[in-house]
């Protein structure tokens, strides 16, 4: 009976605690449109690794630079955690682009991939209420021991205005896209 006792008041305080907390709005990235024509690359199969982001683009906030350029969060989400979400968007517009077997870690099939790739992102965020940014590095690993690739980017889509956290998602989504593009033109050809 003492057990059931002091589960009481701490089943209490829990339902207290969950009634306290606002409903938090979290926000998805819609996939941007990708074009008909196939880019041709000379893999067959992409492992996608996991993208590494710079610590506060990692967490679940939305950040903006603002006028003094101090990135802050005002309470804005993303519905899932970046890094994973920005790997699953860039397997699959690669896979969308050039037709290949594209698909993030860890691989899923038997055969080993052709060929993988790596991003890891210096800066992402919103610049205020007009771009979406974001740059960094990819690296094109061969499996096969072919020719490694590497390049920079630094890409950027406009913000729709008076959008709010919605267009900020949807110019992420066209982000990651351009680079998808960009690392199948420059880095699996």
């Amino acid at each position: 009976m003492t057990v059931r006792l002091s589960l009481i008041p701490a089943l209490f305080g829990l339902a207290i605690l969950s009634a306290c907390g606002g409903k938090s709005e979290l926000y998805s990235v819609p996939a941007a449109p990708v074009e008909t024509s196939r880019i041709g690359i000379s893999f067959r199969s992409v492992e996608v690794r996991q993208v590494s982001l710079p610590t506060y683009a990692a967490g679940d906030e939305i950040h903006v630079r603002g006028k003094g350029g101090a990135l802050t969060s005002s309470g804005m989400l993303w519905s899932d955690e970046p890094a994973r979400a920005v790997s699953l968007e860039l397997a699959r517009y690669l896979s969308q682009m050039t037709g290949a077997r594209v698909a993030p870690e860890p691989w899923p099939f038997v055969d080993r991939a052709a060929a993988t790739v790596d991003v890891r992102v210096e800066e992402m965020f919103a610049d205020g209420e007009t771009l979406f940014l974001m740059s960094g590095q990819y690296f094109v690993a061969p499996d096969n021991g072919g020719r490694d690739r590497s390049g920079l980017f630094s890409l950027s889509a406009p913000i729709t205005p008076g959008g709010g956290a919605a267009a900020i998602a949807a110019a992420r989504g066209e982000v990651v896209r351009d680079l998808a593009r960009l690392i199948a033109q420059k880095g699996l050809r």
